[in-house]
């Protein structure tokens, strides 16, 4: 009796722990920010490209669309001494600015001239719209990294949805990550489609610009853990005072692994 009464208390903890994987962790709380400061800095790689920074992929599918040859798929992007294409971010913000709504109006990832576009975006949690610009059969794999910071270890990727798209148009769909906010794109149609998204749940996070410089502002006054993340050099971070409608810089440097 003892022994039934354990493996089902197991059971239910066991289960508890799956149905609510972000437990403890409080919904963030969108408000007025009357004296926000802001951190401000640049990305910037340091020394030689990785000898990986540029994968040439053969097309071997619709060069009418695709083009013909291959494709550079450039995972390192340097120019000058700035690096492209890294998200930077504050951790962990339970209450501040409001989520401003994108140009467009909603969250787009476009597969054009069999690319995804932007190859870096950050987006709301919520819905997505997946665009086909192309009159090919697209096939969208979008998976959220779990163990992104772990050192040495390679994430585990749990698919969020994967659907095939044979027409030009436009598929909402919801993006509900539950145990990470770094997500990767690849096309299962073109292997050679890349792209990545950042799904936190606060807006306190940027692409950097192309000359590697960021900005996030109107950030309540505190301690933070500030964030760069490049998808395929990994995370650095640095802890950052964010002053009452004060500023801070705080840059970053990546090199060669």
């Amino acid at each position: 009796m003892k022994w039934g009464i354990k493996f089902e208390l197991s059971a239910l903890l066991t289960a508890l722990m799956i149905a609510v994987p972000m437990a403890g962790h409080a919904a963030y709380k969108e408000g007025d920010v009357s004296d926000g400061g802001s951190v401000s800095g640049k990305v910037s790689f340091k020394g030689a490209a990785p000898d990986n920074a540029v994968e040439k992929i053969s097309i071997t599918k619709n060069p009418e669309i695709c083009g013909e040859g291959y494709r550079e798929v450039v995972w390192v992007d340097i120019k000058g001494n700035a690096l492209r294409g890294t998200f930077v971010f504050l951790d962990k913000v339970k209450k501040g600015k409001k989520w401003s709504a994108p140009k467009s109006g909603k969250y787009i990832v476009d597969q054009k001239d069999c690319r995804f576009t932007p190859w870096a975006q950050v987006v709301k949690r919520g819905n997505v719209t997946i665009r086909n610009s192309d009159s090919v059969l697209h096939n969208i794999n979008m998976r959220e990294m779990i163990g992104v910071e772990k050192k040495g270890r390679k994430p585990i990727k749990r698919t969020l949805f994967n659907f095939g798209q044979p027409d030009k148009g436009d598929i909402e769909k919801a993006l509900k990550p539950r145990r990470s906010s770094y997500i990767s794109l690849n096309c299962e149609a073109h292997n050679f489609m890349f792209g990545f998204m950042l799904a936190p749940e606060h807006p306190y996070a940027v692409v950097v610009n192309a000359d590697g410089t960021y900005k996030i502002d109107n950030v309540p006054p505190g301690e933070y853990t500030l964030k760069a993340w490049h998808p395929k050099l990994g995370v650095q971070k640095t802890k950052v005072t964010v002053p009452a409608k004060g500023k801070v810089e705080s840059n970053f440097e990546f090199s060669k692994q």
